[in-house]
């Protein structure tokens, strides 16, 4: 932070099944006394409940729509994983504030893209990202041609379920549990589809 007057600050926090409403009481207390050492103003202090999809995040996408109003500049999180589940959405909420101009902090990884060091660390990180992307692209278009070449039919095994859509996922980085919960499909069909694919790891 650079200017001198009172920067206004939103508090995101997320609790999870195994955390329970105790955790995350602890992670807006330490993110409290965090900006009051600092000197910031809370805004907000956005809090969703277990999920860590955005589609079921209503205080993630409050905070969203309030960082485009410029309510505040700066967002604070107790840890990354806090803020997303994956790297893709991690990446896709820092892009998102850093085009708004927004400082975003995450306590627990001392990481402020407010200074040189934490925009440096924001590039390394998006760099992995896309490393990881490519290589996941790479395995999966691998996978098809050998599939293919071994004669293996890549269709639909059932009525609704978008095989491409699926490796689309993915290749985005998802596992196998948010592909199925996102396609409306089971684990296991999910699973046996993509396991006939060679050299696509089946985590998650």
């Amino acid at each position: 932070m650079t200017t001198n007057h009172v920067q206004k600050i939103a508090i995101y926090a997320r609790t999870s099944t195994s955390d329970g409403k105790q955790n995350v009481e602890t992670q807006l207390s330490l993110l409290r006394q965090y900006c009051s050492q600092r000197g910031f103003e809370i805004h907000k202090e956005y809090v969703d409940q277990m999920s860590g999809s955005s589609d079921k995040r209503p205080e993630y996408l409050a905070l969203l729509a309030d960082a485009k109003k410029r309510h505040f500049s700066a967002v604070i999180v107790y840890r990354f994983d806090r803020f997303a589940r994956s790297t893709k959405m991690l990446i896709e909420g820092l892009e998102e504030f850093d085009h708004l101009g927004i400082d975003f902090i995450s306590y627990s990884e001392n990481i402020d893209t407010s200074s040189p060091m934490g925009k440096c660390m924001f590039q390394i990180i998006s760099a992995f990202a896309e490393l990881e992307k490519s290589v996941i692209r790479e395995r999966v278009m691998s996978g098809l041609d050998r599939a293919r070449k071994e004669g293996k039919t890549l269709g639909r095994p059932r009525v609704g379920f978008d095989v491409s859509k699926a490796l689309k996922l993915r290749e985005e980085g998802l596992g196998v549990r948010r592909i199925a919960k996102q396609l409306g499909v089971s684990y296991g069909t999910v699973y046996r589809t993509l396991k006939d694919i060679p050299q696509i790891q089946m985590a998650g």
